[in-house]
């Protein structure tokens, strides 16, 4: 396709490279991060992911060798060959990334009845196809992968083929699934402990497959586009990390109540069943901060309308509700009725904002309101379009917006590849705009919330590509009420985050299928964990909302719903540490222990931040677990402070009312009272859950504080603490110090647990104060 190195030129950052065949483009975008590209379709470069690239100014040379090209950065070697063939070394001449010089062999598979295999309802493997577009690496030995979005199967990839296709498969999700509801075509390899990243910028339909094919390669393709990919080096885990939300964004500070609980329900109508709800919150104890309203509020489904019948005076009923702390969130599905005299649809047919079949006439197929067309999302004048209609719903009172069905979903198969768009200029067909269609709604979305609110919008998405971490918080779509369900979403969810997707969440009890009391239970105490926190629950299942089953699971829900409130402050923390870092909240345990190898294969524990350690139970009928604690840190028991060394296999026993939970020695925790919902209650004091540091030793820990819920923290509107607790021979030392304070509501006093130490004196500047202890916290 390329053929022999004739000539390159350098302009800037960008080394412009002519083949025999072809020309190409190598872009140092850092001294970490190079870009490739080589325009196979067409010269335009259309990133939907990469809005607003920052190029660091670095020195690089570049130099013609007698087979190659090699650019030298402070951190990188490239090495360009004939056919576009690239090899990636660390500045010290370690091999990092290696183009496969062989033709694709795949593993041979025998049999003598494939057909009848096939006919019997098994699925036969195939030979993967060649790809107009294709890059393949070789393996190394000691290699493991992560990422690629909310694929399943286990933390590491190695061995998985994958297909980045938006798909919305009711069937219960098990590891042979190729294809989801997302796709996000960014993996990360670790080898010899170091770290690097590749991202795909492709949105047409592409595969990845990590050595399922034959373990001597690796690779990844797309059926069409151009050939676009960034090589991210780390060497951390981290670095590679911030390297990709550099490229790609970083999830922005969400509202605080967002990060309450949510519960759902296809569907809560009519009103009285909502009101049902909300009251049994409030009477049973149960924190609550957002009800979700699935597609029965609508009338006859139509988008941006109301039933009113079932809600005969939506805007007072989601008035009422907001008075007694709970924030509604609609969903909103892409399908407009195709119906004259709706609105929606009238202005979509007269302004030409449909997308069309080859011959220009609007496209339509069935989904709930029956026949339906799909708005052209590529389109910016679509957009703003359907940005505009959010005021519809945030004029009624609601809070966040649900978007489901957007891959696009469609009931009579699939749209036709020859569906047409107009992605901003350029004529486009689905099978380009299909991967990026739920990106585009969410886009909107935002924009329109934060238009017509001024506030943080809060979306949801089935359906995304690279990037969407920027607009929308997603969660891992239809899942089932199976136990292999939620051990599936632990892997699934720490590969989100480190998809740069770290606003995540599945729902809780699973969706279809009929949960149980015991499943229930279990789930919860990981979804305490999981940044977006909701119950949902499918049509014609049994309730799962906290007391739909006996006392002692209400109580285990109680138990750690409030747990989830108490430490508020401290995920608040996590996401303003997120939008600086591209870290995610949910945190696969070798993303802060890497020299550690055990921690490369744990699926079945996360950490949550770098200080809260979980091993949630996830097999039926267990009572006691295998946890493993990474070496480096001790670890305490949050329950019975029972203190650990890392680096070693305990067995916990976690009856089930226990969910295993560890804290690293040195944390500093903050935490919020207990609430029915955010911002009931002001906070003047912020109590602080201190795990000492080993004597002669200090921890620092920086608390965020703003008004949760505006951009005016953009502004500087904020406030920074830094707490330092140094222990020493007689006791610790605990400095506080705001050192930034520009927002107004600053906390007027701090509470203090101490774990591991009996409190007898408390001096302030030297001199001893009075004190009262409740519930191990001390009081000023």
């Amino acid at each position: 396709m390329f053929g022999k190195i004739k000539r390159f030129q350098q302009e800037d950052n960008k080394i412009f490279i002519e083949f025999e065949e072809k020309k190409v483009t190598v872009e140092v975008i850092t001294p970490f991060i190079i870009n490739f590209f080589a325009p196979i379709k067409r010269e335009q470069r259309l990133s939907k992911a990469v809005e607003n690239l920052k190029i660091q100014e670095c020195s690089f040379n570049v130099e013609m060798k007698k087979e190659s090209i090699e650019i030298t950065t402070d951190e990188l070697q490239i090495y360009i060959f004939d056919n576009f063939k690239v090899d990636i070394y660390d500045n010290e001449g370690n091999v990092l990334c290696q183009d496969y010089r062989y033709d694709r062999e795949p593993f041979v598979r025998r049999g003598n009845g494939a057909d009848l295999a096939a006919a019997e309802g098994h699925k036969v493997g195939e030979e993967s196809g060649k790809y107009t577009v294709e890059v393949v690496k070789k393996m190394e030995d000691d290699m493991f992968f992560y990422g690629l979005g909310e694929k399943t199967g286990h933390l590491n990839k190695k061995g998985y083929h994958y297909k980045m296709w938006n798909t919305d498969d009711p069937r219960p999700h098990v590891e042979s699934h190729e294809a989801l509801y997302k796709s996000i075509p960014f993996f990360i390899a670790l080898k010899q402990k170091k770290a690097f990243g590749i991202f795909f910028d492709n949105t047409f339909e592409s595969h990845f497959d990590m050595g399922k094919e034959n373990s001597d390669y690796y690779y990844f393709g797309a059926v069409d586009g151009n050939l676009d990919y960034y090589f991210i080096y780390g060497p951390s885990i981290k670095e590679v990390l911030g390297g990709y939300t550099h490229l790609t964004g970083k999830t922005p500070m969400p509202q605080l109540w967002t990060l309450g609980y949510q519960q759902s329900r296809w569907s809560y109508a009519p009103d009285s069943r909502v009101w049902e709800l909300a009251d049994n919150f409030r009477k049973r104890d149960i924190p609550c901060d957002v009800l979700h309203l699935d597609i029965d509020y609508m009338d006859g489904y139509r988008v941006f309308t109301w039933d009113n019948e079932k809600f005969p005076n939506h805007e007072a009923t989601v008035g009422k509700l907001k008075e007694k702390g709970f924030k509604v969130v609609t969903i909103i599905d892409p399908g407009v009725k195709k119906d004259k005299g709706y609105n929606i649809y009238d202005e979509g047919i007269k302004n030409n904002y449909f997308a069309t079949d080859k011959d220009g006439v609007p496209y339509v197929n069935k989904v709930w309101p029956g026949d339906s067309l799909y708005p052209d999302f590529a389109n910016e004048r679509v957009r703003k379009w359907w940005s505009e209609n959010q005021k519809i719903m945030m004029d009624s009172g609601v809070s966040g917006i649900w978007n489901d069905m957007n891959e696009p979903a469609s009931f009579n198969g699939p749209l036709p590849d020859d569906v047409m768009f107009n992605n901003d200029g350029v004529v486009a067909d689905h099978r380009e705009i299909h991967n990026v269609y739920g990106h585009y709604m969410s886009k909107a979305t935002y924009e329109g919330i934060k238009k017509c609110t001024g506030k943080r919008p809060f979306v949801i998405t089935r359906a995304c590509y690279a990037g969407t971490q920027k607009y929308s918080t997603v969660w891992t779509g239809d899942n089932q009420s199976f136990w292999e369900h939620l051990r599936m979403s632990v892997p699934m969810l720490m590969n989100l985050g480190l998809s740069g997707m770290s606003f995540c969440g599945t729902d809780v009890g699973g969706f279809s299928f009929d949960c149980t009391a015991e499943l229930l239970s279990r789930w919860v105490q990981m979804g305490c964990f999981t940044p977006l926190f909701r119950n949902h629950a499918c049509s014609n299942t049994r309730d799962h909302e906290p007391w739909a089953f006996d006392s002692a699971t209400e109580e285990i829900n109680r138990k750690y719903i409030k747990l989830r409130y108490k430490l508020i402050p401290y995920i608040y923390d996590l996401m303003w540490e997120g939008e600086n870092t591209g870290l995610p909240i949910i945190r696969p345990l070798m993303l802060h222990y890497q020299e550690d190898a055990k921690t490369y294969e744990i699926n079945d524990e996360f950490l949550f931040g770098k200080n809260i350690l979980v091993a949630p139970i996830l097999e039926q009928g267990k009572t006691a677990r295998m946890v493993y604690l990474p070496e480096g840190d001790c670890w305490i028991d949050y329950w019975t402070k029972e203190v650990f060394e890392g680096g070693q296999y305990i067995i916990k026993e976690a009856p089930l009312d226990v969910c295993p939970i560890y804290i690293k020695e040195g944390s500093i925790l903050p935490n919020y009272p207990v609430q029915n919902y955010i911002g009931e209650k002001e906070i003047e004091a912020l109590t602080l859950d201190i795990y000492p540091p080993k004597e002669g030793t200090e921890v620092k820990y920086v608390h965020y504080q703003d008004d949760g819920e505006s951009f005016e923290y953009q502004n500087g509107e904020f406030n920074l603490y830094e707490f330092t607790v140094r222990r020493e021979a007689k006791g610790i030392v605990i400095d506080i110090h705001n050192t930034h304070k520009k927002y107004r509501n600053a906390y007027k006093g701090f509470k203090f647990k101490v774990n591991g130490i009996q409190i007898s004196e408390i001096l302030v500047e030297g001199k001893s104060v009075n004190f009262s202890i409740k519930d191990g916290v001390a009081e000023l």
